[in-house]
């Protein structure tokens, strides 16, 4: 577990680092750095995992198995890109003078602090650490969608903190039943350890975790961005840092759907019945219909692509509530693609809000004149999360069309009908921001598409041929969360 413990401690130190100004350095290209070290750690954790399974800290405080692994390196690896786009992205922002030195520390101090409590999420083996990292990651991200001191920033985070505060209040309460409901089997000391949790789930009261997945749900949900709790989340996006919406969309919302799948499993062992995948199933196809249709109304880029974010959440929470194999599969490479997806069309969209000095859509024409590769960047990543094949958001959706198919015909039809309404919510403003009439007066900025290229090529390839390690971290995954493996 040397590696797990590395993962906490390098962004730990970058904190403190970021937090004090000892030193006059390029803090870009030093948060760089301490996200390449944590992608290594985690690509050394990933290693020791396939080789040898799932591994335990001692005293069984954390935990590593094939659900969390893939997370983990999909978290230090959207995180460290991320990190390569807000090296020039932010410093131009304090070129402008939207941001000061102090309050551009204050940024990279708190991207660590983010990534610590995702890590902290994934790794940890007991369920109240992960109400507490998720609280963490809430603190971390206020300060993040503030960071501007606007009027609008501040309504935005104070919007954020509240809805999200009383959000996981709720699960916090379903996390207390959860230990009242272990306490009356075994050990208190280790009620709240995942692992044993689960290992007897089949003692534990049914009516007492039924009531703690509905206070988890909603709880959780409100992170995930579930409607009819999703208001922050526009919000948020739309007023923070640019490079914050990418980790957001990227890792927040999968870090959140996480903690609630790792309860349902629970659930699911004690009560022996679908309760938990119903809910699940019927907020997650209601937050993708209510999406799609809010595609259609707005007027910032920003805003814009995190209903995006909502409606993919929407179609994950809906698969994974389903269950079965197949649809378990699906939801698993439906998270990996759309966060690398939707990262990096947040990349192009602080680039073109950037190159317009604005992010309303109606100001932002003309990218493939003024700046092709913004242009050529922002309308392949459109495409790509919109679900055309052969990009890998197009597998993962058809695989979770066939699941529904097969276990519920009748939702089959709504499915269809949202990925509809999204793609020409989706397509309609895109369209003349790509090819409209290029705006007088607009200088080409300087742009960092690495991450962008590296991203949706990998969609590309996920689309075409999962490779044979990926494939059997996803089985492996689906066998300890449905109980079976995909045909």
């Amino acid at each position: 577990m040397i590696a797990a413990y590395l993962l906490l401690l390098i962004p730990f130190v970058g904190i403190v680092f970021f937090a004090f100004p000892i030193h006059k350095i390029d803090t870009g290209k030093v948060n760089i750095w301490f996200n390449g070290i944590s992608l290594l750690a985690t690509i050394w954790l990933a290693v020791k995992v396939l080789n040898v399974g799932s591994i335990f800290s001692t005293g069984l405080a954390f935990m590593v198995d094939s659900f969390n692994v893939y997370l983990i390196v999909l978290t230090a690896f959207i995180g460290f890109t991320t990190a390569i786009f807000s090296a020039p992205y932010m410093e131009h922002e304090k070129q402008l003078g939207r941001l000061t030195e102090r309050r551009l520390r204050l940024y990279y101090s708190m991207y660590q602090g983010f990534m610590l409590a995702m890590y902290l999420v994934l790794t940890t083996n007991n369920m109240g650490v992960m109400w507490v990292a998720m609280e963490g990651a809430t603190l971390a991200t206020v300060l993040l969608v503030s960071l501007y001191r606007t009027p609008e920033s501040i309504e935005a985070a104070w919007k954020y903190f509240i809805l999200c505060g009383v959000g996981i209040a709720q699960a916090l309460f379903g996390t207390i039943l959860l230990y009242y409901a272990a306490v009356q089997i075994g050990d208190g000391e280790n009620a709240l350890l995942w692992s044993v949790l689960y290992q007897n789930a089949d003692k534990l009261n049914p009516e007492i975790l039924e009531i703690a997945f509905v206070f988890l749900l909603i709880g959780y949900g409100t992170k995930i961005g579930l409607v009819p709790l999703h208001n922050w989340l526009p919000d948020a996006h739309s007023e923070g840092p640019t490079p914050m919406s990418a980790v957001l969309s990227g890792l927040l919302l999968n870090d959140a759907l996480y903690a609630v799948v790792r309860n349902k499993m629970l659930v699911d062992g004690a009560t022996h019945t679908n309760m938990a995948g119903l809910l699940m199933m019927g907020f997650g196809l209601l937050s993708f219909l209510v999406a799609a249709l809010f595609l259609h109304r707005q007027k910032d880029i920003k805003r814009l692509f995190s209903y995006s974010s909502i409606e993919h959440m929407g179609i994950m929470t809906f698969a994974f509530g389903m269950g079965g194999p197949l649809a378990t599969f699906a939801a698993l490479l439906h998270m990996t693609v759309h966060s690398l997806t939707k990262s990096a069309i947040f990349v192009t969209v602080g680039h073109a809000s950037q190159l317009a000095g604005t992010q309303s859509m109606e100001k932002i024409r003309g990218l493939i004149r003024t700046q092709p590769k913004i242009g050529w960047g922002l309308l392949i990543g459109t495409v790509a999360i919109a679900g055309f094949p052969p990009f890998g958001v197009f597998t993962s959706e058809f695989l979770v069309l066939l699941a529904t198919m097969h276990n519920y015909p009748w939702l089959a039809p709504l499915l269809l009908l949202g990925i509809g309404i999204a793609f020409a919510g989706l397509f309609r403003h895109i369209q003349p921001m790509v090819y409209g009439e290029q705006p007088a007066g607009q200088m080409p900025v300087k742009a960092n598409l690495w991450p962008v290229m590296i991203h949706l090529a990998l969609v590309l390839w996920l689309g075409l041929a999962i490779p044979g390690f990926l494939a059997n971290w996803f089985s492996q995954a689906t066998l300890l969360i449905s109980g079976s493996t995909p045909l």
